[in-house]
């Protein structure tokens, strides 16, 4: 049985750690296995990430191409119809119905909305100030004779 005054940990789960720089008996003495002097040897030494000597490094020798547009990204909190058709019945969808049915949850409930034409929508529905909808969903809404009010 098991107890606190038996517990031992498996064999070969702990190993000592290697004590530098504790004399010539422990096998890191003397230079405590940083070699002769120079600047890698000193407290606090060392060079920085991609440092080579003061030559020109290479992450400056490659030329520096292409753009990225994630700067200037506009994030959505995206609904797709599916979702919306199992949680709403009838009336107006907004952004706080959305959130009070729990398809926009935390850091989404800051973006506006964009609602997508995932799944099939079988209701009559009024979305009212939804930022954007996708090609497909604005043809679903219409389709079922649903409103869409900026």
């Amino acid at each position: 049985m098991l107890t606190l005054n038996n517990l031992k940990s498996p064999k070969g789960a702990h190993r000592n750690i290697k004590r530098i720089g504790r004399g010539q008996g422990s096998g890191q003495g003397t230079q405590a296995g940083k070699g002769h002097k120079g600047q890698k040897a000193r407290a606090g030494g060392g060079v920085r990430t991609g440092f080579e000597g003061g030559a020109m490094p290479l992450y400056m020798r490659l030329p520096k191409k292409g753009f990225s547009n994630a700067p200037f990204r506009k994030d959505y909190a995206e609904v797709s119809l599916g979702q919306i058709d199992k949680k709403f019945d009838s009336g107006e969808v907004t952004k706080a119905a959305l959130i009070e049915a729990g398809l926009i949850k935390g850091a989404n409930k800051q973006l506006p909305v964009k609602i997508l034409g995932n799944g099939e929508l079988t209701k009559k529905l009024t979305f009212v100030s939804i930022s954007k909808f996708s090609k497909s969903a604005r043809e679903a809404v219409e389709k079922l004779g649903g409103e869409i009010k900026e």
